[in-house]
């Protein structure tokens, strides 16, 4: 018997939800064994879900942000106590945020017109939820405290992973064009780069992030307008006006 789509969407959401809560109930040094049980999850509820017509490269570009978005929001956790009061927040928005990962990727899926709303609504979701996982990714790394060249590489591989997906879903091609790939290598050095320099810094881990997360939100938001010959002065002027307030964060929490 066929299970209807969104049925599916729900049954792959509750049953990562369900999972992801389980996960809490153990300490970090179990990470070692949930983290790759956790994407052999995520990677078969997203089959699971999506399975009608992957195709080549799909079998990556679909599966990526249900991954990262459960291993970033599995590692978060662990920085909050360990109480129901911060459980049961944290397994809503995880539960929250994956069905509408989940939505996006069937929406990339079937290949939506770029001119209808429908592929605007997934193409932002998709965008919105890979910031946040920047962000949750950045804490991880500052609660680390692992120096300046592990931020700079783990920084610069995360982005090229996101940002190929985020290119790639503008035109939704069967192969990756060597402009998509030249863009994410440029966007991957940039926040790198970025990532690096703020590691010297002494900023509290929650800045860092934000920092980090705003940068790649940024580049990489500009850099899709200007693959989907869409960059006009009002764009380029609203994404520096972000930087800008950022930076002025930035400089108001330094405590030499």
């Amino acid at each position: 018997m066929m299970i209807e789509k969104r049925l599916r969407f729900v049954i792959s959401t509750v049953s990562l939800t369900f999972f992801i809560l389980l996960s809490t109930f153990f300490f970090f040094d179990k990470a070692a064994f949930f983290i790759p049980l956790l994407i052999l999850a995520s990677y078969g509820a997203s089959f699971f879900s999506l399975y009608e017509g992957i195709e080549k490269i799909e079998w990556y570009m679909l599966f990526l942000m249900p991954v990262l978005l459960s291993i970033a929001m599995y590692l978060f956790y662990f920085l909050f106590p360990v109480r129901w009061i911060t459980r049961i927040p944290f397994i809503l928005i995880y539960g929250i945020s994956m069905y509408a990962t989940l939505l996006s990727s069937n929406i990339f899926n079937v290949g939506a017109e770029k001119n209808l709303q429908l592929y605007r609504a997934g193409f932002s979701v998709n965008y919105f939820i890979q910031t946040m996982v920047f962000f949750l990714i950045g804490n991880i790394l500052a609660s680390f405290h692992w120096g300046f060249l592990a931020n700079a590489l783990i920084f610069g591989l995360v982005s090229f992973a996101m940002s190929i997906q985020l290119y790639w879903s503008i035109k939704l091609d069967m192969q990756l064009s060597k402009e998509v790939i030249n863009h994410a290598w440029l966007t991957a050095l940039l926040v790198a780069e970025g990532s690096l320099l703020l590691s010297f810094f002494p900023l509290q881990e929650s800045i860092f992030a934000l920092v980090v997360a705003v940068l790649y939100y940024c580049i990489a938001g500009l850099t899709h307008l200007h693959l989907d010959e869409r960059l006009f002065k009002h764009s380029v002027r609203e994404y520096v006006s972000i930087l800008l307030v950022i930076l002025a964060i930035l400089f108001l929490s330094i405590s030499w």
